[in-house]
């Protein structure tokens, strides 16, 4: 399938972030977190094409990337203590590659297809549940001074 036949018969819409998404999944299990309560877990599917990115940003949960179908989608996540991590997802696992992995809750992170042209479908899984009151989308200028060591993924994924 193309990522536009994608697109269509997973009933995705733009996200935010960059890319398409849909929500698949909210628990209806609830619990308390420090802000307010919130689903135990919720999913989504989650697809880039072409030149799309998703921008760094951070939400207040951990995150699960599951790879399903397409090319490799590189996550980059700078950790508060300012490393950087790669998270390779696709199917060639003797090169590194890994179907699943996951962001810890604070850390900025974004995605980027290695090929651009492509595309990667994924799914991302969050607990506790995600919330749009949780989502903060990183602002080029402040993340250039908080870490100017990764100016040049910084600069690559913001707006």
């Amino acid at each position: 399938m193309t990522s536009e036949e994608l697109i269509g018969h997973l009933g995705l819409e733009r996200h935010p972030e960059g890319g398409w998404y849909r929500q698949t999944y909210l628990a209806a299990k609830k619990v308390h977190t420090t802000r307010g309560e919130r689903a135990a877990s919720t999913a989504i599917y989650f697809l880039l094409s072409g030149n799309e990115f998703s921008a760094l940003h951070r939400i207040q949960s951990d995150e699960v990337w599951h790879f399903y179908a397409g090319d490799t989608l590189i996550v980059s996540v700078i950790h508060p203590d300012g490393r950087h991590e790669d998270l390779l997802l696709g199917q060639s696992l003797p090169a590194g590659e890994t179907l699943q992995g996951w962001v810890a809750a604070g850390a900025w992170f974004g995605a980027r297809l290695k090929w651009p042209g492509t595309y990667a479908l994924v799914g991302c899984t969050v607990a506790p549940g995600f919330d749009f009151a949780d989502f903060e989308m990183g602002n080029r200028e402040t993340l250039l001074r908080q870490f100017p060591q990764h100016s040049d993924l910084v600069t690559k994924l913001t707006r």
